[in-house]
């Protein structure tokens, strides 16, 4: 089972702090560290001291780790145009050697659009089909050839698609949980299938209309790794559990059936039970950057337990 750290940036962080978390992240042998890529902050709070830009702060991220994953869950295609977003991505994965990761998705938060002048255009879906398209098409062109696409939304013309990712091809994250689009994405284009923040039985379902997409469209559905996006509050005992969840304002009831809330031994338990459905990855969603001790907390007796 590989563990990896997930972030939100957007509720209040500088890069220092991001940078804290994931050299702890790495410290700890934990598989990757990822953030969201969202520009306002969400609920209550200041957001202080303002947003950060995911792939800015992941190019940073990969000149100042050495071995983790870095990635985002997910960026959505409103906020950059795809043969940009391609090779803004193939840099951090040359920046990193090699370890950049690219989660896309349709976007849905329209306040931080109107917020900083993005467009939000209602078709968002659809952006999102053809972006899929243009990226990997732009990375798998063979050099010295060209790439061009003629879309409803994007037009590319003899590009030279360049530059090159360092991997071939670039780990690509498609997920959520609609039933039918989502899905036949997935299987055309994706290295790895997500769904967050949801119970067992609905990550079964999810997993499984996947795998018969995939049959659909004739691609082994063993090829795709099923990962899950989980909320996590976990502490040596009962009485740090509820001080993590109070200072949170976390509704616990929730997380026990669509999270990780408890102690190390109980949060491997539910993990367990994610991976029975077919979950080989898990993102373990920090909210409070600050809090390393409980990163390290399940460095030393979550992640013995998984291996």
């Amino acid at each position: 089972m590989d563990l990896r750290i997930f972030t939100e940036p957007q509720q209040g962080a500088s890069y220092d702090q991001l940078l804290a978390v994931a050299k702890a992240t790495e410290d700890g042998g934990f598989d990757a560290f990822f953030r969201s890529d969202h520009y306002l902050v969400m609920g209550d709070g200041e957001g202080l001291p303002g947003p950060t830009d995911a792939w800015v702060s992941l190019a940073g991220l990969a000149r100042d780790t050495s071995r983790i994953k870095l990635g985002t869950l997910v960026s959505p295609v409103t906020f950059r145009l795809p043969g940009v977003l391609a090779i803004s991505v193939a840099q951090v994965d040359a920046m990193s050697g090699g370890r950049a990761e690219l989660g896309l998705g349709a976007g849905w938060f329209e306040a931080e659009h109107k917020a900083y002048g993005i467009p939000f255009p209602p078709r968002r879906f659809d952006l999102l089909e053809e972006q899929l398209a243009i990226v990997t098409g732009l990375w798998s062109t063979p050099t010295g050839e060209t790439f061009s696409f003629k879309g409803d939304h994007y037009r590319l013309e003899e590009s030279p698609a360049l530059p090159k990712p360092v991997q071939s091809p670039v780990p690509l994250i498609v997920g959520g949980g609609g039933k039918r689009r989502t899905p036949a994405l997935a299987a055309r284009y994706a290295t790895e299938f997500n769904l967050g923040f949801v119970t067992v039985e609905d990550v079964a379902a999810a997993y499984e209309r996947v795998r018969a997409a995939c049959g659909e469209a004739l691609r082994d559905p063993g090829s795709l790794t099923y990962s899950v996006a989980l909320t996590t509050y976990c502490g040596r005992d009962d009485a740090e559990v509820r001080r993590r969840t109070h200072a949170a304002g976390a509704n616990v009831d929730r997380l026990r059936t669509s999270g990780l809330v408890g102690t190390p031994d109980e949060i491997v338990d539910r993990i367990v039970r994610y991976a029975e459905i077919g979950a080989t990855r898990v993102y373990l969603q920090v909210m409070n950057l600050d809090d390393l001790d409980m990163i390290e907390l399940m460095a030393e007796r979550v992640l013995p337990q998984l291996r």
